[in-house]
Formats: C-alpha cells, sequence, structure tokens
C-alpha cells in the first residue's frame, strides 16, 4: 500500500508507531530518528515512494520502492530498500517467527507490485541484514509453480527475475 504525505498516511504511520515504540517505553524522538529525518523531505515532496504493509490499518514494515532502469538487467528493476519495521518488531514484542512472516509478506508485496502497478521483470529486495536471507532461503529452489525464473540470495539483497507471462502459461 502507498504511503504518501497527500493522504496523511505518512504521519498517521508516525503517530501509531511513537505510540507503540512509548508503550514499550521507547523514546520516539531518538527511535529511527535518521530514518524519518532521511525519509521526511522526500515523502513531503511526493518523491517518497514509500509502500507499506499493514494488518488491517497498522503498519508492520514499510520499504522505499523506486523502478529503475540498471545495466546489469535486461527491462525495468523494481528495487526495495531502507526496510523499516515497526516497533514491535525493531523493539522485540514480536517472535522470531512472526518476523520471518513479516519478510515473508513484505517480499510477496514487492513482488505483486512488479507484476501489477510498477511493471518490472526483475526484483532487488534489500533485507535489514544478511541475517534475514534465512527467511526467504527456500524460494531459491526451483519448482514449477514459482514466479521466479531465477532467485538468488547475495549478502543482504534478494534478487530475481520473473517469468514472463507467456512462459508462465507454456
Amino acid at each position: 500500500m502507498p504511503i504518501s504525505d497527500a493522504d496523511r498516511s505518512w504521519s498517521s504511520l508516525k503517530g501509531q508507531w511513537r505510540k507503540a515504540a512509548e508503550a514499550i517505553e521507547e523514546d520516539f524522538s531518538t527511535y529511527v530518528i535518521g530514518t524519518f529525518a532521511a525519509l521526511d523531505p522526500l515523502v513531503q515532496s511526493g518523491k517518497g515512494g514509500l509502500y507499506g504493509l499493514y494488518e488491517g490499518t497498522v503498519p508492520q514494515a514499510f520499504c522505499q520502492v523506486n523502478k529503475l532502469l540498471m545495466p546489469k538487467f535486461e527491462g525495468p528493476v523494481l528495487r526495495a530498500r531502507f526496510m523499516t519495521v515497526s516497533p514491535a518488531y525493531d523493539l522485540g514484542s514480536a517472535s522470531a517467527e512472526k518476523y520471518g512472516q513479516l519478510l515473508v509478506e513484505l517480499f510477496s508485496g514487492m513482488v505483486w507490485l512488479s507484476r501489477n502497478a510498477l511493471s518490472a521483470s526483475h526484483v532487488l529486495f534489500h533485507l535489514r541484514s544478511p541475517a534475514d536471507a534465512h527467511f526467504l532461503a527456500p524460494l531459491q529452489t526451483p519448482v514449477p509453480s514459482s514466479p521466479f525464473q531465477r532467485f538468488a540470495i547475495h549478502g543482504a539483497w534478494v534478487e530475481c527475475d520473473l517469468k514472463l507471462p507467456e512462459l508462465e502459461d507454456a
């Protein structure tokens, strides 16, 4: 789901995360200060490119997404970076299992965006740490129904090429 200043979803996210952080006695004025300081001007200019994963109306995570051409790839690339998770995940009140599920859901959302709103044949998804790679590692195993022509993990980067729609039907 897109996050913007125009529809107030950005200020709503920050307000909800402030309450969540303060509920577990974290000082929100210093919590993720760098992330919000860097993104606020971009979001206010309408060039944030933020997309979030929500559970109902509660934001669980977001990342900055853009579509671009890169020399290494043929065709457009959807690149998701600067993943930020809600205080529940970041400060440890959510389990590691739930965190892994969040990463899978967020990655799946990026694949959906690449197939729909942002039409791209490649996805680059930057994890918060190379240690998070094990949550998506099972996707490296080729299976006939997979949407991936190629799926690889290099450090904290998940890199995949999507099957072309006409090849999926064959």
